[in-house]
Order: C-alpha cells, then structure tokens, then sequence
C-alpha cells in the first residue's frame, strides 16, 4: 500500500515530499491511517472533578510562575482520547491564547498528526508546566514539581491508551530519565502510573529550526501508531 494523497499533502505540510524507508520499500507505512476510526468511549470523568481541577490550576501560585502569566493554559482536546499529546510548556502564544501547541509549532503538530490520520479535536494535548517560563527558558526543577500533581491527574482521569511526548524535556520529566532524546526515539516506554505506553518523538518547534530532523519524527509517529493498533 502506498501513500495516499492525504498523507503525502500532510507530509509536505511537515516539509516532507516523499518518505522512502531506508530498504527501499516506499510501502512501509502505517497501513490505512487515513481511516482510524477512534471510538469515543465514556472514560467515566466525573465532569464535576475535572472543572475542580481546571480551576486550581487557574488559581495555582505554587511556584514564581504565576506572577508573570497573562493565564493558566489546562490542556485543550477530547478528554475521552485515546491518544494524548504532552508537551513541555506553554509559550508566549499559549500564554496569550490559553491553549499548548499554537502558533507556527501548532500548525506543525496538526499536520503530523493529521499524518498520522488524527485531528486535533480527537487528541488530548497538555504540558509539563501550565505556566510559561519567562523568555521560553527551559522548566526549572521545582517547577516541574510544582506542576506535576496537575499532570498526573489529567492523565489519571484521561485514561489514554498512548502517549506521545514531545521534546526532551517532556520525555525526561515524564519517564524520571535523564536519556538524551536521540536516544530515546525508537524505543517503547511505559508511562509508570498506569502502565501506558508511551513514544517519544522531537518537538513541532525543534523541527522548525531543524527541518531535516523531520523525517525521523515521521518515524516515530508510524511507530506510535503501529503500536496504538496492537494495544486496541
């Protein structure tokens, strides 16, 4: 089976004309991904919790964050997903618009998602920090702390059956490793409260600056997605 038309104009989108594996065989791709269906099966989210728990996030003051945020950003999507998409922090346009992975590094994550077949309406995407570091510097320690029990209630609740963490800093803090992300790319890992599986792959603003890095996350979303299609 070949690429189809959908994958190959998201490809270019993510400033990949053609992928050919390694082998030579350009049929190696993740067999009809223009048609996962993800069924939207009631998680059991109490609704009443999950509000309770976007508003401590929206009066969080647990660390020196909260003094330079135009706003908290939550998380945005589907909270009965499958997939869930975890970042590393909020930057000056999510601060702004309330929600992760705007902007040119948004637009980049929707078309490898589209990839993938996925909307972004059918993910769950959120970040390591719910406030954005000053000048988009890196989390610091005591801020990922800080924020952790927010994240780890958002999965808990969620229930993803994949997670897809993107960059370094979110592979890191999320599997408690300190592995450089080239070498976490191409490896399983389980997110340890849960067991869920989870792939690491480079993050949408990483690839804009280095364009030819792209056809190694397209890699990693064909894995996640042959793995997605094991475990359902």
């Amino acid at each position: 089976m070949g690429l189809n038309t959908q994958q190959q104009y998201c490809l270019q989108k993510m400033g990949i004309n053609i992928y050919v594996p390694r082998d030579g065989n350009a049929d190696d791709i993740v067999p009809g991904v223009d048609e996962v269906h993800m069924p939207m099966v009631d998680t059991g989210i109490d609704q009443p919790e999950w509000e309770s728990l976007r508003k401590q996030v929206a009066a969080c003051t647990k660390c020196e964050l909260h003094k330079g945020r135009t706003q908290t950003v939550f998380g945005v999507g589907n909270i009965n997903a499958d997939w869930m998409i975890i970042g590393e922090a909020p930057g000056r346009d999510e601060d702004m618009q309330g929600e992760p992975f705007v902007g040119r590094a948004g637009k980049l994550l929707n078309a490898m998602l589209r990839a993938i077949g996925l909307q972004r309406e059918q993910v769950y995407i959120a970040n390591i920090l719910k406030c954005r570091p000053p000048d988009n510097r890196d989390p610091r320690p005591e801020e990922v702390v800080c924020c952790e029990g927010y994240l780890k209630q958002q999965i808990a609740m969620i229930k993803p059956k994949i997670i897809l963490a993107v960059g370094r800093i979110a592979a890191q803090n999320l599997l408690k490793v300190e592995t450089p992300i080239g070498q976490m790319r191409g490896n399983r890992y389980e997110y340890p409260e849960g067991n869920i599986p989870v792939v690491v792959t480079y993050h949408p603003a990483y690839l804009l600056r280095s364009p030819r890095e792209k056809r190694k996350s397209w890699q990693d979303l064909q894995m996640a997605m042959k793995l997605y299609k094991t475990i359902t």
